[in-house]
């Protein structure tokens, strides 16, 4: 509530300061990049220790990249006092191909000539593939489709836009980095659409980074009306919009289970008819703040076998009285048939919270008997067997599961959403049952 309220007092701030301005000058104010930038398109600030030597700015589709990197480049040739304390006259523009440095960097409608008013706009020589100012400040062109162009020239810095798909990224980076030897601050800007390529993970991770993220819909005022509740609507928590859209870093272990391909495979717009559902619940080891999530998961199943995969409504940390409504909620929510609890580490006190949530819940007890990979291994058959499906997307579930392999997690902890997901699908398709089904719609 406080923060909408001052965004409200913000926008009531800004309307009665435009107020006192003619229709020339608020289109001059709106024209000026250091009015208009986000937070996430400005460079990062130098810092008092050792300066950043990269600046990785990974951003969805229509994010508004380019036109960060355009800006940049820009006010380090002009010397702008926000960007640089003088002009640096040798700069690099690396693309993934050399029609992508002229189409979308220099020539691009948030390209370096587009960004420029007409009257001081940058020459673009062709034959010479370099853009060129007045003061002399020179933007040269190369393509990571040749790295061995880069070996010779020399730049106070440079722009490289999405590295995540160069050809030969690797040479043409290390190339790069030789030249970068002029000024006493050689420093590059990545805008990229991230992809777990070994490169971007190194630059991630690289303490010589700073590290900016943008969203495409952070851009929204910038993009065609409808585009983004079209391109949300249809790719909103799937891998690919996750990348393209969110700007994220997706990535899974080569031992794991599942895969995001095998995810992305197993996904459905609607469940149909169902004969079974149960809620699952993987309980925390303990009650205390520290206490990892507890994973609380829906799938239902029809009658042709296949399970459906309906709700990730994992919570946590959390009080056992906060799961069990929680798990209760979902239960009631689906109308599902039952709830399927391990009890390992709660025994009855598992039972007995989720009966204080609702007496009437009918709650089958579940106790694993071998390790967590080997009771998820036959779950990960089923999906290879396209035996299971998903009913839209969930991300952080998604994530545990290309993240697990047989030391569990990559981070350690405890695999809670996929704990409770291994017992949904278990107790649907894994564990004999006597009971005829019985046919509803979610």
């Amino acid at each position: 509530m406080r923060d909408g309220l001052s965004a409200w007092n913000a926008k009531n701030r800004l309307n009665e300061l435009l107020d006192g301005f003619t229709a020339r000058e608020v289109a001059r104010l709106l024209d000026d990049w250091t009015f208009t930038a986000r937070g996430d398109q400005w460079p990062p600030p130098k810092g008092d220790g050792a300066p950043w030597r990269v600046w990785l700015m990974l951003g969805g589709r229509g994010a508004g990249k380019t036109r960060a990197g355009a800006e940049w480049v820009k006010g380090l040739a002009l010397g702008q006092p926000e960007f640089a304390p003088r002009p640096l006259s040798r700069i690099a523009l690396i693309g993934e191909t050399a029609a992508d440095v002229r189409e979308v960097m220099v020539e691009g409608v948030s390209g370096l000539r587009a960004i420029h008013k007409k009257t001081d706009r940058p020459r673009w020589e062709a034959t010479r593939r370099r853009l060129v100012w007045d003061n002399g400040a020179i933007a040269q062109a190369f393509s990571a489709e040749d790295p061995e162009s880069l070996r010779g020239p020399q730049f106070h810095a440079a722009w490289c836009d999405e590295l995540a798909k160069w050809r030969y990224a690797r040479e043409t980076w290390d190339m790069l980095q030789f030249g970068l030897r002029l000024g006493d601050w050689p420093r590059q800007m990545v805008t990229t659409t991230p992809r777990p390529t070994p490169l971007v993970k190194e630059l991630i991770s690289a303490p010589a980074t700073a590290l900016t993220r943008a969203l495409t819909r952070d851009n929204a005022a910038n993009l065609a009306p409808g585009f983004l509740e079209t391109i949300v609507a249809h790719y909103a928590g799937t891998r690919l919009g996750r990348q393209e859209l969110d700007g994220e870093l997706i990535d899974e272990r080569r031992d794991a289970l599942w895969t995001r391909d095998m995810l992305e495979a197993a996904r459905a717009p609607q469940a149909p008819a169902l004969t079974r559902v149960v809620v699952a619940v993987d309980p925390p080891a303990s009650a205390s703040k520290r206490a990892d999530r507890c994973g609380v998961v829906a799938a239902g199943v029809d009658s042709g076998g296949t399970v459906h995969v309906l709700a990730d409504a994992s919570l946590g940390p959390a009080r056992p009285a906060q799961w069990a409504r929680a798990a209760i909620a979902l239960y009631h929510r689906l109308k599902a048939d039952a709830l399927v609890a391990e009890v390992n580490q709660g025994g009855e006190m598992v039972r007995a919270v989720l009966h204080e949530a609702d007496p009437a819940a009918p709650v089958t007890m579940v106790r694993a008997t071998r390790g967590k990979y080997l009771r998820a291994a036959p779950v990960a058959q089923l999906y290879e067997q396209r035996r299971v499906k998903h009913v839209g997307a969930f991300p952080a579930l998604e994530d545990e599961m290309c993240d697990f392999g047989p030391d569990g997690l990559s981070s350690g902890r405890s695999p809670d959403r996929l704990d409770a997901l291994v017992w949904a699908v278990t107790a649907l398709a894994l564990t004999p049952r006597a009971a005829p089904p019985r046919v509803r719609r979610i």
